[in-house]
């Protein structure tokens, strides 16, 4: 197996892409109480305010919303 930097500071314009830095930041507002008492739309939003360089947000906007609400679903992120 190709082990992954663990460490990798670089950006791809793809749903993978923001998918990686999407899960941290969540995690990073999360323990920052920045989503407390958010709807689910208003807790997406404000992590997409975090990650608004990153190329796939700023490219695909709608599609990274939709890559975010998938993620949330997917690893239960909202409960």
């Amino acid at each position: 197996m190709i082990p992954v930097p663990i460490n990798d500071d670089r950006q791809f314009n793809n749903a993978d892409g923001f998918a990686m830095v999407f899960d941290p930041a969540w995690q990073r507002c999360l323990k920052a109480g920045e989503l407390d008492d958010q709807s689910l739309e208003q807790r997406i939003e404000i992590v997409l305010t975090h990650l608004s360089d990153h190329p796939f947000v700023q490219s695909e906007p709608t599609q990274a919303r939709q890559v975010a609400r998938f993620r949330v679903r997917l690893l239960d992120l909202n409960s």
